[in-house]
């Protein structure tokens, strides 16, 4: 075989070169989304920032000291939306969406299950449902993308645990700082404080796997059919007993007002009876005074006569009903 002639030779060389650069174009470069953050990688070495999770002002309070040595991560450069940016053939770019997602709380990716059980503290089980909202922690993406196998899956796990924990020391106190046992509708009226618990108790995954909680979303807790339907009947009855003691409440309040009432409209008659004999009393007593007991002695005798006129009409008519 003849060997090439120089200039082929070169002609190839450049074309090599020329082809080398333009798949390094084409695969070299690259950009990073809005809503996507960017670690690169060298011979499997991700390119790491001075420090770990521990020194991070953020992340570093969440853990404990125990915890601050078992969860040792290195912190990483980020790569930040853009672009374009470059990389070597023997880097890897790991893409990490950052969007919040929404998990049902009874995904499991190894078991096949409708719902969610919990045991409360008077060994009642219940059933619950919800969600939970979180996305990759940009401060720990080490963890994220090194630290677990699946992080959705341990984040779960862990979140599962700590609620059937709570779920089983919840309890209720009375009004005396007392200690009571506790129902489902206890549960279901401090809703709204379980999901606080849950999202503060859950903080903490951010520094131990990769993952931050946007909000815990237990929505329903429902207790078995037998059980609901017991209490249904509970909540049946003590509705009608306080409707009950609302409509006697009721019926007395009016009853009262009637009475009341009634005594005013007596008083007022009153009034209106005596004042006249009061106003009569004053004006013979001033005329008495005034030397006028002449004329009060004709009038006492004027007034006499009707009553006597009466008096012996009443003694006709008596004696005529014993005859």
């Amino acid at each position: 075989m003849n060997p090439l002639s120089e200039p082929t030779l070169y002609l190839g060389i450049v074309a090599g070169l020329g082809l080398g650069a333009v798949l390094m174009l084409l695969f070299g470069v690259y950009t990073i989304g809005p809503t996507e953050r960017g670690v690169v990688a060298t011979l499997g070495r991700v390119q790491r920032t001075r420090g770990t999770v521990a020194d991070d002002p953020l992340l570093g309070p969440l853990l404990s000291d125990e915890e601050k040595a078992r969860y040792d991560y290195p912190l990483v450069r980020v790569v930040q939306p853009g672009g374009p940016y470059f990389k070597w053939p023997w880097q890897r770019l790991y893409r990490v969406p950052i969007t919040i997602q929404t998990t049902d709380i009874i995904w499991d990716p190894d078991i096949n299950q409708e719902s969610l059980q919990a045991v409360t503290k008077d060994n009642l089980t219940i059933v619950l449902s919800g969600q939970i909202r979180w996305k990759p922690c940009e401060r720990n993406l080490y963890a994220y993308l090194f630290g677990v196998v699946h992080p959705q899956a341990h984040v779960m796990g862990y979140f599962v645990s700590v609620l059937r924990d709570r779920i089983a020391t919840f309890h209720s106190e009375s009004p005396e700082g007392t200690v009571e046992g506790i129902s489902i509708n206890d549960l279901r009226k401090n809703l709204s404080s379980i999901n606080r618990y849950m999202e503060e108790a859950c903080r903490k995954t951010a520094a131990r796997y990769g993952v931050e909680f946007d909000a815990a979303l237990i929505t329903t807790i429902d207790a078995p059919r037998e059980v609901d339907e017991a209490l249904a009947s509970i909540n049946t009855t003590q509705n009608q007993v306080a409707a009950a003691i609302s409509q006697a409440k009721a019926d007395a309040d009016q009853k009262l007002t009637m009475a009341q009432q009634a005594v005013e409209i007596a008083g007022n008659r009153a009034d209106a009876e005596a004042n006249p004999l009061l106003e009569l009393g004053r004006t013979l007593d001033a005329m008495y005074a005034a030397g006028g007991k002449a004329a009060l002695d004709s009038y006492l005798r004027n007034a006499f006569l009707p009553l006597r006129e009466k008096a012996a009409q009443t003694i006709i008519n008596a004696q005529g009903e014993n005859s």
